[in-house]
């Protein structure tokens, strides 16, 4: 199994910037108390308040059709076969561990304060309006242990697999953005939890502790029919046990909230980072993140390590499918942080914090 562990240090996280450690002890806000769990909400009609920037209109998407401009040359698209892809068992993590298992795009497998938790899952071998995956998932769906929860950073259909979630026990805890709950109950989920950003819930863990999931804001956007846009939020989400603090940042574009996320949630352990589909940059700079940027918005965010993902898996836009990796790595580097901080996984792969 392609495994990478991290030690316990009990000194506190080291290569931080300068910027996350004066926040740390400048102070942070106080986080918000747990929703109640079942609770049923009223939300506004539309969130497009809550845009950071303008959604691209009919100009600039013919020009995106005229030009192909989502989608790589076919001499690029043939690299696709080297994409990393090591499938391995999951790791069964000991007390006070925590690990992460990218199964690839944004889906990952979460074990963290006797929980499994799936973020974003997709096991589709399609999507609407793209082709077929690159690679498969790197964990066979049969080989999950069972779930604890789900968290789902948005409605777009590369994030939110209707086919992969029915394939869960319907009173699973589905902890979704502000306006998704009705999508959820539709289908008969019966455990559902709705926030908005800086909200947070809490599971019990089986050592009669609780994890704790915080909604935290995301540059992006939401809408899955002709009717429906920005009607649901999108965010990212801060998974905490009591050892570890995860940052999954669903799918976002770079600007000013990750320094906020980082004030009031300092200490993150490690930042699950979007690093594909950022091509070409006129159209999605707005909504997805280019390696470089993924690097600098794990600096603001005070995160320790960056594992990327949103990339090796579906094509959305017009990068070579393998150029994601190659920029993220330099970017590191440049930044100067250690490279066992980068924790550039091969799908299927997992990465434990001890």
């Amino acid at each position: 199994m392609t495994e990478q562990t991290d030690q316990a240090d009990t000194t506190g996280p080291k290569n931080v910037p300068s910027k996350a450690a004066a926040r740390r002890t400048a102070g942070s806000p106080r986080p918000a108390a747990p929703r109640p769990p079942g609770e049923r909400r009223t939300w506004p009609r539309s969130f497009a308040d809550r845009l950071t920037s303008p959604l691209p209109g009919a100009a600039t998407l013919l020009r995106a059709m005229r030009t192909r401009a989502l989608r790589p040359p076919a001499a690029a698209l043939s690299t696709a076969r080297e994409l990393p892809y090591e499938p391995a068992p999951l790791p069964v993590p000991d007390v006070g561990q925590t690990s992460l298992t990218w199964a690839g795009h944004a889906s990952w497998v979460l074990r963290t304060g006797g929980l499994t938790v799936l973020a974003d899952p997709v096991w589709s071998r399609r999507i609407l309006g793209t082709p077929a995956r690159l690679t498969p998932p790197g964990v066979p769906w049969e080989d999950l242990p069972p779930i604890d929860a789900v968290v789902i950073s948005h409605n777009h259909y590369d994030h939110l697999d209707a086919p992969t979630l029915s394939r869960l026990p319907r009173d699973t805890p589905m902890l979704v953005p502000a306006g998704l709950g009705t999508w959820c109950r539709r289908r008969r989920f019966t455990r559902v939890v709705e926030l908005d950003w800086w909200e947070a819930a809490e599971l019990p863990a089986p050592d009669g502790g609780r994890v704790r999931f915080d909604f935290v804001p995301a540059h992006h956007w939401s809408k899955r029919g002709l009717w429906d846009t920005c009607r649901s939020l999108w965010g990212g989400w801060i998974v905490s046990s009591d050892r570890h603090r995860v940052y999954f940042a669903g799918d976002t574009g770079y600007g000013h909230w990750f320094s906020e996320i980082g004030e009031r949630h300092p200490d993150l352990d490690v930042a699950l980072m979007p690093i594909g589909a950022y091509a070409p940059r006129w159209m999605l700079r707005p909504v997805h993140t280019d390696p470089e940027e993924a690097v600098r918005a794990t600096l603001d965010v005070g995160a320790r390590r960056m594992a990327p993902m949103h990339w090796a898996t579906f094509v959305l836009s017009s990068e070579p499918p393998l150029e994601p990796l190659s920029r993220v790595r330099a970017a590191w580097a440049e930044a100067g942080r250690p490279a066992d901080d980068l924790w550039d996984l091969a799908v299927g792969a997992s990465a434990v914090l001890d």
